[in-house]
């Protein structure tokens, strides 16, 4: 049986869970008891490791191209790449390190410190947020997602980090109602099914995390 081995709340660990499940490829998610090893890790029937998540995307992609998981028309290849860089740089160090990674223990997130939660850092990170939120619900308005009217792997990859800002009520959804639109139309995808059904021992997620609806 192909494996995913995965941390909880970590986002690049979220994007892949939520690829495989795009693609329809049958896995058993193991959580990692090692969150100092390189996560995620894709292994394969045939006992192929992908490891990390451009590895897992690459191997997906390249061995299961049915339901592709960018589109082929150029300019929203590019605007969904766009996207993907874009969360995985700019937004996991602006917001998700900032929030997720002071709120939560290292072995679920894979990060590398452990400290009291720094309520300077987290507040930087909430007015991050704030104006990533702003670009979101204006790309979601003008393309329907965020790169053109299909689901991408930049939507993917979006909706990865905020589902670990979600799980402790740090999304301003009310704030932002378009943004709030997509992310339920992102969260009522079949996909989503597991990260919904996360639950952190000793540390539950807000009451609407699992909800369809706000």
């Amino acid at each position: 049986m192909r494996r995913l081995i995965h941390l909880m709340l970590s986002p690049s660990c979220r994007l892949a869970r939520l690829m495989v499940a795009e693609k329809r490829v049958a896995c058993d998610p193991v959580m990692s008891d090692n969150p100092k090893q390189s996560m995620p890790v894709f292994v394969d029937m045939d006992g192929t490791r992908a490891e990390g998540v451009w590895a897992i995307l690459d191997h997906l992609e390249h061995h299961y191209p049915d339901r592709p998981l960018a589109p082929a028309d150029d300019a929203a290849r590019l605007a969904c790449l766009r996207w993907l860089d874009w969360a995985m740089g700019p937004f996991h160090e602006q917001v998700t390190q900032r929030i997720v990674y002071e709120k939560a223990a290292p072995r679920f997130t894979g990060a590398g410190f452990s400290r009291a939660p720094d309520m300077n850092v987290i507040r930087s990170g909430r007015e991050e947020l704030k104006q990533a939120l702003k670009a979101i619900g204006a790309a979601a308005e003008s393309n329907g997602n965020l790169a053109c009217r299909e689901t991408t792997l930049g939507d993917l990859a979006v909706a990865a980090h905020l589902s670990t800002l979600d799980y402790f009520g740090e999304v301003p959804w009310t704030d932002f109602p378009t943004a709030a639109e997509w992310y339920v139309r992102m969260k009522s995808r079949p996909a989503f099914r597991s990260i919904l059904a996360d639950r952190v021992p000793g540390q539950p997620p807000v009451s609407h995390y699992a909800e369809l609806d706000f």
